[in-house]
């Protein structure tokens, strides 16, 4: 790997940066950041805009401290921000990978939990049942959506009433149809290198369907790597079918 293209992670909800710790030893590299969006295991400044605008900003911002193009990977609503970049400030990465491509397909639907936090009233009431109550609560919570080992333990400590309004926020901010209009940008993403991570389990289809991540991955111009047995939390649960992908994905830049 080349000392110029540093490691960028960028996690998604309702995890934390410790979510990264088993991709980072099965990678081996010591160039890694991580870095937690604001409300999601890191503190918003106020006023910050927990939007998809404002999280696009906020990683701009970041990236653009270190001065030099970057390999970008992101999970979750993290991949979703990592895409939002590579279409708006491509000369930021040398390279991204996702697993939330699906979310920029022209049909893409909010999976439910995501269309009751759109709601007002009936959001707020799933928030504090899910992100509120004693690390037990939060605890069942975590293991209820797939999430397992002591990862899960510190996602679980990690969640908070802060992150609840985060999650409010940057979701009714993306309610249809917007996540559709910013797809149309993908191909700008194809400005740089980029890897379709397509969980091949992931039952739930959080960050879309199959087809909803290969249409969008060729729209972007992006590789595709299709993960067999592997679920939507794989950072937490196992990385090790990603690592691997992505040591293939970044092998071929650098022409090994």
């Amino acid at each position: 790997m080349s000392p110029q293209s540093p490691l960028v992670l960028v996690h998604g909800n309702p995890e934390n940066a410790l979510v990264w710790g088993p991709l980072l030893a099965e990678l081996g590299r010591t160039d890694a950041f991580t870095l937690s969006p604001p409300g999601f295991g890191a503190p918003a400044p106020e006023g910050f805009a927990t939007t998809v605008e404002g999280y696009r900003d906020w990683l701009i911002a970041r990236l653009e401290q270190f001065g030099r193009p970057v390999d970008l990977v992101g999970h979750d609503w993290g991949g979703a921000h990592v895409v939002h970049v590579a279409m708006r400030r491509p000369d930021l990465v040398r390279s991204w990978a996702s697993d939330a491509l699906g979310l920029y397909a022209p049909d893409y639907v909010w999976h439910a939990r995501a269309q009751v936090w759109q709601q007002e009233g009936a959001g707020e009431e799933s928030v504090k049942e899910l992100f509120g109550g004693p690390l037990e609560q939060r605890l069942a919570v975590v293991e209820r959506i797939g999430m397992a080992g002591p990862v899960a333990e510190r996602v679980a400590a990690g969640i908070d009433d802060g992150m609840g309004r985060a999650v409010l926020a940057l979701l009714r901010s993306a309610a249809q149809p917007v996540m559709a209009e910013l797809g149309r940008g993908l191909a700008d993403a194809g400005k740089r290198p980029g890897l379709a991570l397509i969980a091949m389990s992931d039952v739930d289809a959080a960050s879309g369907t199959i087809d909803q991540h290969r249409a969008a991955a060729e729209a972007a111009g992006a590789e595709i790597a299709e993960l067999a047995g592997v679920g939507h939390w794989w950072p937490v649960n196992d990385p090790r079918p990603v690592a691997a992908a992505l040591a293939e994905f970044w092998g071929r830049l650098d022409g090994a």
